[in-house]
């Protein structure tokens, strides 16, 4: 007898129980939920979303206690989807994370539901979280050769993955928003030319750009700008991509990419400006010191360094370990703010100017994922669904995090003062376009 055949004969007032109990809890559901015989529970006209349960693996995952990876998996396998606005889910996903046991849901309706997961297993060919792996990194956390390991895991994917969702210059980080509704190509491009502004570049200056993707910032700013730009990434598609971009902007006099670790970056000149976007991410708690020192080292007395990374923001129930960083971004860590200063400030910095950009990042994680989802097919050809499913649920719970405060990001900007001269203008009126 096939699984729906039983659930049909057997189990129908169970299921539907246990999904009225799991509603019901929730309060006033803005969602529905269809089951894996299209059944749907749920009054609403017009859903934000609708939570579709493949299979009953899918509904037992909702009924027991929950962590962001057992869910995450439980999506990446196909055992739960979402139909609608994926984003507007994380509410439901919040809730979950946040029950400490099965909330007065009945231990006879969780053995059910588990038997007939394990009978839907034998009779289907159904991938399992447990055929999804993430990186497999071997060495010391945060050594030069497990972090190129992480890199490369996130960022060697195909170049023509990223483009079907970025912006013609290929920005991974945010953009800076006048309006909501404002391009994601315009925004990028205000972001950088904002960017520049802040570093006051001048013709001829020497910009060294840590982490420097696939290469949008020091083309741009030695197209506009005129400068020098060193850029270095650990990831070999990513330094492949920006070669080729510099090459047919025609700067190849001007640009150049290394594939370097920034702790191994060495100069015969130092620099007169430093950019960071993005990449502070990678770099750990344990070596910020480090990295702000060596940041110090390559900068010319009267330089400037702008510092954007992301932070962790406003306290969050965490039930387990991230999904993220088994899945996204391994052996990443977010610090608060607080943190990052001090560091800067321990060896030398003096800060100039921080700033808050969370409500502009989260506009862009929303245009990311609308993108993304809209080549889904593409997207799937040119990686396979994993990776789709994969990169639609992590950027749409990032923008879920910036939204409601977990996640913030900064823009520092830190100084290397001459004899008391900082180099900063006495207003930011330069910055603003």
């Amino acid at each position: 007898m096939a699984i729906s055949d039983v659930i049909q004969a057997v189990g129908r007032p169970i299921v539907s129980h246990a999904i009225d109990e799991l509603l019901t809890s929730c309060g006033n559901p803005d969602f529905q939920v269809r089951t894996w015989d299209g059944t749907i529970w749920g009054a609403l006209q017009n859903p934000k979303f609708v939570l579709v349960l493949k299979n009953p693996e899918g509904l037992r995952r909702l009924l027991e206690p929950a962590t962001e990876v057992s869910l995450g998996e439980a999506f990446i396998a196909g055992e739960l989807d979402v139909e609608g606005d994926l984003e507007a889910a994380f509410d439901l996903g919040d809730y979950l994370l946040s029950r400490q046991s099965s909330d007065g849901i009945s231990q006879a309706l969780v053995s059910f539901v588990n038997k007939m997961s394990s009978l839907n297993k034998m009779s289907s060919h159904q991938k399992s979280p447990s055929d999804v792996r993430g990186p497999q990194l071997t060495g010391l956390t945060h050594s030069k050769h497990r972090d190129q390991q992480a890199v490369r895991y996130h960022y060697d994917l195909p170049p023509e993955f990223f483009a079907l969702w970025l912006d013609p210059h290929m920005m991974y980080s945010s953009a800076y928003f006048t309006n909501p509704s404002d391009d994601l190509a315009a925004a990028q491009e205000r972001k950088l030319e904002y960017v520049c502004r802040k570093l006051r570049l001048r013709r001829g200056d020497h910009l060294l750009d840590i982490g420097c993707g696939w290469g949008g910032l020091i083309v741009y700013a030695a197209a506009h700008y005129g400068v020098q730009a060193h850029g270095i990434t650990l990831s070999l598609r990513q330094a492949e991509t920006a070669r080729q971009r510099i090459h047919d902007a025609g700067l190849d006099r001007r640009c150049r990419v290394d594939v370097c670790d920034y702790r191994d970056l060495e100069s015969a000149h130092p620099f007169d400006k430093i950019v960071s976007i993005g990449m502070f991410e990678h770099v750990g708690n344990a070596l910020l010191s480090e990295y702000f020192r060596q940041a110090w080292r390559l900068l010319r007395p009267g330089g400037t360094f702008l510092n954007s990374g992301i932070a962790s923001g406003l306290a969050h129930h965490k039930n387990g370990p991230a999904f993220v960083d088994r899945y996204v971004f391994p052996d990443g860590e977010l610090v608060p703010l607080s943190t990052s200063i001090a560091a800067a400030e321990a060896n030398g910095f003096e800060v100039r100017d921080v700033e808050s950009l969370r409500e502009h990042y989260a506009m862009t994680l929303n245009q990311w994922v609308r993108r993304l989802e809209g080549s889904a097919d593409q997207a799937r050809n040119i990686t396979d669904d994993t990776i789709y499913r994969i990169w639609r649920l992590y950027m749409a719970g990032s923008r879920h995090q910036f939204r409601t405060g977990a996640l913030n990001v900064y823009q520092i900007l830190l100084a290397k003062p001459f004899h008391g001269d900082s180099g900063m203008p006495l207003t930011r009126a330069a910055w603003y376009l």
